[in-house]
């Protein structure tokens, strides 16, 4: 019968043999990959290229569109329309410039 001991001396011999065979599996791929991109004139930069992140939008500010004459309230005529606006033609609101 195997001992507690003993696994954990086959583990130990395992885990040996398993990151030996890593290191050469890394090996045969990097020089692989090292092989194509020299024969089809790749770089790194070429690579790091291709994945860029796209830049981000800025958001502007929308410029109000009506003024509640009383308060100083403004709208930009996005989303829902303001409470002093209920019942009224919005028209009569309109910031002209």
């Amino acid at each position: 019968m195997t001992s507690y001991a003993e696994y954990v001396e086959q583990i130990a011999k395992l885990q040996s043999l398993a990151e030996a065979a890593r290191k050469d599996e890394l090996s045969a791929a990097i020089k692989t990959i090292k092989d194509l991109m020299q024969l089809h004139g790749i770089t790194v930069e070429d690579i790091a290229g291709g994945s860029r992140a796209k830049p981000a939008k800025v958001k502007s500010s929308v410029p109000a569109q009506f003024k509640n004459p009383e308060s100083g309230e403004t709208w930009t005529g996005r989303g829902r329309a303001p409470r002093w606006l209920d019942g009224k033609d919005k028209e009569e609101f309109r910031i002209t410039n």
